[in-house]
């Protein structure tokens, strides 16, 4: 690359008129060259370019902490554009609390936790929870339901984790749901952590005294075939840990993602995955060399809503 090259595009400020949408406003950021900023530019544009592409197999993945904030309404209008989501077990939680009447409050990041533990109030970030409307909330849906798939006349005895989703979704009745929509639009929903939190905890209650088993090996069955039945494949993902994984991870049996956009608040200079930055990826064949991809910097409260708004994603 000479210098030509690499001067190619300058940076023109940022105008702002009355009346500006918000794709446009995106627009006008591309050409800024400003940090942050240009790469959400760009990230929409290849979220563009995925959704468009017929041939793309496209993923949606999260954590659960992204559920218990207004965004979980952005997320379940947004299903219909994926091809499968991966999340991790607490959005079971919080989807199937919410879902149920579970009402949570705005709050502060600055509090004495000792005085919200006295008052039974969970605290996640700025987000306060009554024990009452999780725990309690999410284990009489979760004990509903469960009780009305074992009595079915449908009940196979051995399920995987995305087959039991499904059948959740098929039973909540709130269309806000994350849970509901994906089973509305036959989106599955991969969990391999879906133990890991209150709804695992259920279910392991449940299996107690009852004939039920929970096949993990079949879902990384079915993520395997994905990844060789699809020769292009994208993903939007939002946040770190065992979700963003799991994408990448069996995307590198394909020779990696063609498309991928990354939202992160993390630092990568512990080494984690989190942190890291998708160009880490292509180190490992989880991404491929000459795909479209990009890392935005910022918290998915602020960028998600105005990714889809200029996507037209509602």
């Amino acid at each position: 690359m000479d210098k030509k090259d690499l001067l190619k595009h300058p940076i023109r400020d940022l105008k702002l008129k009355k009346g500006m949408t918000v794709s446009e406003l995106v627009g006008s950021m591309g050409s800024v060259g400003g940090f942050s900023a240009q790469h959400l530019a760009d990230g929409i544009g290849i979220m563009k370019t995925m959704l468009s592409n017929e041939k793309s197999f496209n993923f949606l993945s999260f954590p659960a902490d992204l559920v218990s904030t207004g965004i979980r309404g952005i997320i379940a209008s947004a299903v219909k554009y994926f091809d499968a989501i991966i999340t991790t077990g607490g959005t079971l939680d919080h989807d199937i609390a919410r879902a149920n009447g579970g009402i949570y409050h705005k709050g502060t990041f600055n509090v004495d936790d000792s005085m919200l533990h006295k008052l039974g109030i969970y605290r996640e970030g700025n987000v306060f929870i009554e024990r009452a409307q999780y725990g309690m909330k999410m284990e009489q849906a979760f004990n509903r339901i469960m009780t009305d798939i074992y009595n079915s006349k449908d009940y196979k005895k051995e399920y995987s984790a995305s087959e039991l989703i499904y059948e959740f979704g098929k039973r909540i009745d709130d269309n806000g749901s994350i849970v509901r929509q994906a089973y509305l639009n036959k989106v599955p929903i991969f969990c391999p952590g879906i133990l890991d939190g209150a709804f695992g905890t259920a279910l392991s209650i449940f299996a107690q005294d009852h004939d039920f088993k929970l096949n993990l090996i079949k879902d990384e069955l079915e993520l395997s075939n994905i990844a060789f039945d699809n020769k292009v494949t994208g993903a939007l993902m939002l946040g770190g840990g065992i979700s963003k994984h799991h994408v990448i991870w069996w995307n590198q049996f394909k020779d990696g993602l063609d498309y991928a956009v990354y939202v992160t608040t993390a630092t990568q200079y512990d080494g984690s995955l989190s942190g890291a930055r998708l160009t880490e990826a292509v180190s490992w064949g989880k991404i491929k060399e000459k795909a479209r991809y990009v890392t935005i910097d910022g918290d998915a409260t602020i960028i998600l809503p105005i990714m889809f708004a200029a996507l037209d994603i509602v």
